[in-house]
């Protein structure tokens, strides 16, 4: 018999020269208690070194996900093909699989060869062990629809953070002057407003001019000299402009996260982005996981994808299933009639899915099939709105009456064939 030894610096091949000794399992440890010992049990046959830490590399790589190796291939056409009377003894199953069906090599894996091959195959120091670390960990820089899931997933964080915080900071500083939230009623412009104004009475000497119309900053003013608000501390006011900063700054850095969102989807899917947009196009790669994972779905399930619960809830009442999941965001289904919105949406899961694949599995990078499609559907929406308008004239009408005419004096043709027929049946 003949043992497979994997190490960091190469392939060894072992010759069990007492294979009686393999059925002490229990006690087989105590003949590696000496060199001596050892060496009446196994002999070195043949060791076959890595070149660089490369090579080193994909063998450990290979031999994690059970596949065979260039350098492990040539080992056991070298060696134990030449003995095929001989059995190999190895520590994975699965990878013996793989060598009996590739290279005809009778395998074997037991208790007693994994006890046989308890050894320290990698040394805490050696680089390699950091290099396969970062394999486990599936550490891959290219793998950018990663940053695009946690992206999508801090933007819409960022989006609750800020109603949270907008709808504190109107409440907390209504009370002094509550008739501001009435007449600015963009967020952000009314957060700038405040940390501009701080006390109300400052409005008089402040100037809006960089945040407000000229309008709007008069009715300020006025609505100021008049307020009906209760007085605050200096202390009330610092908190609250403090809070105006956060939400300021969070807007900052949420247009600067979209921007980088908007970039990133179209250089992982441009084809993605064209059909849905950058944002549903994000939440449905983040859905699945991956770009990859999203191309395995069919258009069906692309198109409910985000609606897992109404679904199921729907398939255990036995009722109508979802048309439309995160799909339903996107511009075209937001567009349409509500009558047309299930059939745009199926239209669009099924381009959608197209594009998905080409720009997981293709090698350009343009979005001229996306544009295409985009194109298509939204000819093939204009038909559908076209449809159902009709045109209320005295030309339409007297169409519809000829066609309610031809139809009712065709319905008396077809009883009178009928009975011809009847009646040459009988004869």
């Amino acid at each position: 018999m003949l043992v497979l030894f994997e190490t960091a610096a190469g392939y060894a091949i072992f010759k069990v020269l007492d294979e009686s000794k393999l059925q002490q399992v229990d006690s087989l440890y105590k003949e590696f208690d000496t060199p001596e010992k050892a060496n009446k049990v196994l002999k070195l046959k043949h060791f076959e070194k890595f070149q660089d830490t490369t090579e080193a590399l994909a063998a450990a790589t290979a031999l994690v996900e059970g596949k065979i190796g260039k350098s492990l291939k040539k080992v056991l056409k070298k060696i134990v093909a030449k003995e095929a009377h001989e059995q190999l003894a190895i520590s994975d199953a699965k990878l013996g699989g793989v060598i009996k069906e590739k290279l005809d090599i009778s395998c074997v894996h037991s208790p007693a060869v994994a006890d046989l091959l308890i050894f320290n195959v990698i040394h805490p120091k050696c680089p390699l062990l950091h290099f396969l670390s970062r394999y486990k960990l599936k550490f891959s820089p290219d793998k950018v629809d990663t940053m695009i899931v946690q992206a999508i997933s801090l933007l819409d964080d960022l989006d609750k953070e800020l109603n949270n915080y907008i709808m504190r900071c109107r409440e907390w500083y209504g009370w002094h002057f509550p008739e501001l939230g009435k007449i600015v009623t963009d967020n952000l412009a009314y957060c700038k407003t405040v940390r501009n104004i701080g006390d109300r009475t400052n409005v008089a000497g402040s100037d809006l001019s960089e945040t407000l119309p000229e309008e709007i900053e008069a009715e300020v003013k006025l609505a100021a000299e008049i307020s009906m608000g209760t007085e605050v501390s200096e202390q009330d006011i610092a908190n609250i402009g403090h809070l105006c900063d956060q939400v300021i700054e969070i807007t900052d850095y949420r247009a600067q996260l979209y921007d980088y969102l908007k970039n990133r989807m179209m250089a992982i899917a441009p084809n993605l982005t064209v059909m849905v947009g950058e944002l549903v196009g994000a939440r449905l790669i983040s859905h699945a996981g991956s770009l990859l994972n999203l191309a395995k779905h069919p258009a069906s399930t692309v198109q409910i994808l985000g609606a897992e619960k109404a679904l199921f809830r729907a398939l255990k009442t036995r009722k109508d299933t979802p048309k439309y999941g995160l799909i339903y965001h996107a511009s075209l289904v937001g567009q349409t009639t509500a009558k047309n919105k299930g059939k745009v949406a199926r239209m669009l899961a099924a381009k959608t899915a197209l594009a998905i694949r080409y720009d997981a599995l293709g090698e350009d990078t343009n979005a001229e099939m996306g544009v295409e499609n985009r194109a298509k559907l939204e000819g093939r929406l204009r038909q559908l709105e076209e449809k159902g308008i009709r045109r209320i004239s005295g030309t339409g009408k007297a169409m519809a009456k000829a066609d309610k005419y031809t139809h009712k004096r065709s319905l008396p043709r077809k009883r009178k064939r009928r009975r011809k027929t009847r009646k040459l049946k009988r004869r």
